[in-house]
């Protein structure tokens, strides 16, 4: 039988690592120091982060100090890990923000009171130059070209800039300063992490182990979820838009999500998987993830709520019985209060673009009071009291 904290961890190097600095705390008679570090790209946190950060939280609970370091420095350099092309950095100002909001939602998940908050700026800010090309010396071209990104684009002649080499090396020197066992991370971080394990051996010092946890895949059932993709569901999301992001998920994901963003026992998780396999409706276990993730993230009576909403607003067939959200005429730029039926549906919906709301009217996926309309180039006028749905989750009324 595995460890707990080995349960959905699908890479630990060295293969028996985790065990190892166990018994070697334990002869110590000290805790664990778990590293996690982040570069604040992006204001909000979703269910994606929150795979690694549940396993941090299983460490948390164990009395291990958990060090999250924050790449004040490196998010201005920007992390070039699975793109095709360099990021674009982004201003102290960003970071800043974007830290602060990353520091306020960590709580949903872990204690934030007894974890450890560094800024890799402290240390790297301070470099001179002289050190940092010490700092380069330590690692070869090659090794850097193990990277599968940078060796895709080296081959395909995509232009590689020299800052974006030096960000691993960079994030490997963090470990280093705070001189951590373990490192976590998901699979795509797993270079930048053994970078760290190279930088600390270096230095003369223990290793730490690495721990990536599996890439949740997001609402399409394809890609790894990200905000870039708007295929997430936020941490911060409402309760009623939980629910329906969730019951939106493929049925090949349901898995997954069992496995990875759920908080149901190993025999819960087994029940609901077997029972899967025995023919169950995915939608109902579709809910009952739903409900669990709704549970963590805000409270079990929500959770309630939100699935009666979700029965009312989706399964119910009567038009007039949905709950529409309200949208000021005044509100809405018009001529004269006409507006074509695309525009009105882009001021609504601002996350779909226009092109994407044409398919949407011409596939029937957009309907006026009780009419489904299927002309794009449709002018409407705006008047109180007029009910637009739009897709499967945009029910708003004009007051």
């Amino acid at each position: 039988m595995i460890h707990p904290l080995q349960e959905n961890v699908a890479i630990i190097l060295p293969e028996n690592g985790l065990e190892e600095k166990l018994a070697q705390a334990e002869k110590e008679n000290r805790k664990l120091s778990i590293k996690l570090g982040f570069d604040p790209t992006a204001p909000d946190l979703h269910l994606g982060h929150a795979v690694v950060l549940k396993k941090l939280k299983q460490f948390q609970d164990l009395g291990h100090h958990i060090i999250i370091v924050v790449g004040s420095f490196t998010a201005r350099i920007g992390d070039p890990t699975g793109k095709n092309k360099a990021r674009k950095p982004l201003s102290a100002e960003d970071v800043q923000h974007n830290a602060q909001t990353y520091i306020n939602q960590l709580s949903k998940v872990i204690d934030v009171q007894k974890t450890k908050i560094v800024f890799n700026s402290d240390w790297l800010d301070a470099l001179d130059f002289s050190e940092v090309i010490q700092l380069l010396s330590k690692v070869t071209v090659a090794q850097l070209m193990h990277r599968n990104d940078f060796n895709k684009r080296f081959t395909e002649n995509t232009p590689i800039a020299m800052h974006e080499l030096v960000y691993p090396i960079l994030q490997g020197f963090d470990s280093v300063k705070i001189e951590c066992d373990i490192e976590m991370g998901g699979t795509d971080q797993l270079f930048n992490c053994t970078m760290g394990r190279q930088l600390q051996e270096v230095h003369q010092m223990p290793a730490q182990i690495v721990m990536c946890m599996p890439l949740l895949r997001g609402l399409d059932g394809k890609e790894k979820m990200s905000k870039s993709l708007n295929n997430i569901i936020g941490l911060t999301d409402e309760p009623n838009e939980m629910f329906g992001k969730t019951m939106s998920i493929p049925d090949a994901l349901i898995e997954e999500f069992i496995n990875l963003t759920t908080d149901f026992s190993i025999e819960e998780k087994n029940m609901l998987l077997s029972s899967i396999q025995e023919g169950e409706n995915p939608m109902n276990i579709k809910k009952l993830i739903a409900k669990n993730i709704i549970s963590q993230y805000h409270d079990p009576a929500s959770a309630e709520n939100a699935e009666q909403f979700f029965i009312n607003q989706f399964q119910n067939k009567n038009f007039e019985e949905k709950v529409y959200e309200p949208v000021a005429i005044d509100s809405l730029k018009s001529t004269g209060n006409r507006i074509s039926l695309v525009e009105l549906c882009h001021q609504l919906k601002n996350d779909l673009s226009k092109s994407a709301i044409r398919r949407l009217i011409e596939n029937g996926g957009v309907q006026i009071n009780t009419l489904r309309i299927t002309d794009s180039n449709e002018e409407m006028q705006l008047t109180p009291q007029t009910k637009i749905k739009i897709g499967r989750r945009g029910f708003f009324e004009i007051v």
